[in-house]
């Protein structure tokens, strides 16, 4: 048999012949699981009255994954924008220092190397837990301009119709003279 295409794997299976089975959607992920190198805890959170089930991911404190101490303050209303100007501001201090370090006491530069290792993991885990605020940004930006593409359209099916009409119209007219 000769195809423009190759034949589907063997383990493919065409469920428009027999509707009834439908597989089931994959399970939600429960638990832990890596992503971009941060450890996310999964909490699954029901609602009594329906039958929904929403899950919302925790990026833990560095402290917590044991991974460096945390240079930021540990509440829950951080200041991103102060917090990753002064993270900034140390770090480009460490990094003078570590410059100074090398100039006059070179045996030294471990930990200065050590300290700027972790304000790059604290700036690291600070821009992590800003990312479900920005993938939220980006959603509410891409479903904007999806409705004024959407309105757009709209209206330019309004302006064709009114000159499809104005045309018809103008035909009529000419028939009829």
């Amino acid at each position: 048999m000769a195809t423009a295409t190759y034949l589907p794997p063997p383990f493919y299976k065409d469920h428009s012949e027999n509707r009834s089975y439908v597989p089931e959607p994959p399970s939600s992920i429960e638990g832990t699981y890596v992503c971009f190198g941060g450890n996310y805890i999964v909490t699954v959170h029901s609602l009594t009255f329906h039958l929904i089930k929403f899950s919302e991911d925790v990026l833990p404190n560095l402290e917590e994954q044991g991974v460096v101490p945390q240079i930021y303050p540990k509440d829950s209303n951080v200041d991103y924008k102060k917090e990753l100007r002064s993270l900034n501001r140390e770090l480009q201090l460490h990094v003078l220092e570590l410059a100074d370090v090398l100039v006059e006491r070179p045996s030294q530069y471990a930990k200065r190397i050590g300290d700027i290792s972790s304000i790059f993991k604290n700036l690291h885990h600070l821009l992590d837990s800003l990312r479900p605020q920005q993938a939220r940004a980006t959603l509410i930006h891409i479903m904007e301009l999806q409705f004024q593409q959407r309105k757009q359209a709209v209206e330019d099916i309004k302006r064709r119709r009114e000159v499809q009409r104005l045309l018809k119209d103008a035909f009529i007219t000419l028939d009829g003279q």
